[in-house]
């Protein structure tokens, strides 16, 4: 198992009463989430709370990967076990929100975006609906690893908008996926290499769409404590506005 070290910092922004974002870190089980909510009033925290609840019940429940248990769905082989634990996790998280809402009116329309990693011995796990991010900063370079599950994110990938364009489009906050109680969600999901000095950030929106890329990377790559550079990471958001609830977890890899 690699050595893993965390800092999360949350923050509600400059234009919100209120937090709609939650999130997870367990090192113990080497599960880091983080949940962005919709659906207004209270509704979004209880959505986001609801599925990072869920999910982290069932990576704890199944952290013996035992292979003989019930399944609650079809286990992909082309993913590791751990994929298929965070796979499995956030489709029970929508059908929990799914009966949270057949159970109070108020509660209808909730959704929320989900986005984790989940730490294997050689690599790690990666399932993700919505627009939260995942980065990767890697000898200097910043990739960001998820593809935006959005109206803007699917016109830049399409080439007819650019990133510049899409932080002030008026549809930047129209998301195409997420964990809304509905039919069972496509969870992108994916096993990733790890490498010594790794940086990994799982952000709300609040963060990615008001600070550049490049300041971004600036950030997490400095040399500082990870609770200083999550603190920054919520300065610059706010200091470019702070329009939406800012979430940041950043982790630092040590592969043994």
């Amino acid at each position: 198992m690699p050595r893993v070290s965390s800092a999360v910092a949350t923050h509600p922004g400059l234009r919100r009463e209120g937090n709609e974002d939650t999130y997870c870190v367990r090192p113990d089980l080497g599960l880091f989430l983080v949940a962005d909510g919709m659906g207004g009033h209270a509704a979004g925290e209880v959505a986001s709370r609801l599925a990072v609840d869920v999910i982290e019940a069932f990576i704890d429940e199944t952290r013996d990967t035992d292979l003989n248990r019930t399944w609650p769905f079809p286990y992909d082989t082309s993913v590791s076990m751990e994929g298929n634990r965070l796979k499995a996790g956030f489709r029970l998280a929508n059908r929990r929100l799914g009966t949270a809402m057949a159970e109070a009116e108020p509660l209808r329309g909730m959704a929320t975006t989900a986005s984790g990693l989940l730490f294997g011995t050689q690599e790690v796990a990666l399932a993700h609906v919505g627009d939260s991010r995942v980065y990767l900063l890697r000898h200097g370079h910043l990739r960001q690893v998820t593809n935006d599950h959005s109206w803007v994110g699917e016109q830049i990938r399409a080439g007819a908008l650019s990133d510049a364009d899409a932080r002030h489009h008026p549809w930047r906050n129209v998301v195409t996926r997420a964990l809304t109680g509905g039919d069972d969600p496509i969870v992108d999901v994916e096993d990733l290499a790890l490498d010594a000095g790794d940086r990994w950030l799982i952000c709300s929106d609040g963060l990615s769409t008001v600070v550049p890329t490049d300041r971004i990377a600036d950030i997490l790559g400095a040399a500082t404590p990870l609770g200083d550079i999550c603190r920054e990471l919520i300065d610059a958001a706010n200091a470019a506005g702070g329009p939406d609830n800012i979430t940041a977890i950043v982790l630092s890899i040590d592969v043994a």
